[in-house]
């Protein structure tokens, strides 16, 4: 079974942006536990300290975020997403998924 099927059912709607184009998909995107992400550190901004919402990202082959370059961004419910590091997941010889990790994008103005 392909997994785009599974995407296509219950994955939500994604945009990776990169310095070449935009593609949509889609993808699922869930929240990191706090046991799962307790070694990931936050931000200090002029208002204080933002702990990012760091998230798992499991993505078709295509695109492969593995290749995306470093001004690379998702964008899904209205919210940029940076890839903080992304590998590919194979069954046998080929590409099965695209595992990230992600994390919210804060942008200080």
């Amino acid at each position: 079974m392909k997994i785009e099927k599974l995407l296509d059912t219950y994955g939500r709607t994604v945009e990776l942006n990169s310095a070449e184009s935009a593609k949509k998909y889609k993808a699922f995107i869930q929240p990191l536990r706090y046991k799962n992400k307790m070694y990931l550190d936050g931000v200090y901004t002029q208002i204080g300290f933002n702990s990012q919402g760091h998230y798992l990202y499991i993505g078709p082959p295509d695109p492969d975020l593995t290749l995306a370059d470093d001004g690379a961004f998702l964008f899904s419910d209205g919210t940029k997403y940076q890839i903080d590091r992304a590998e590919r997941v194979y069954n046998g010889d080929r590409v099965f998924y695209i595992w990230a990790i992600i994390r919210t994008i804060v942008e200080v103005e």
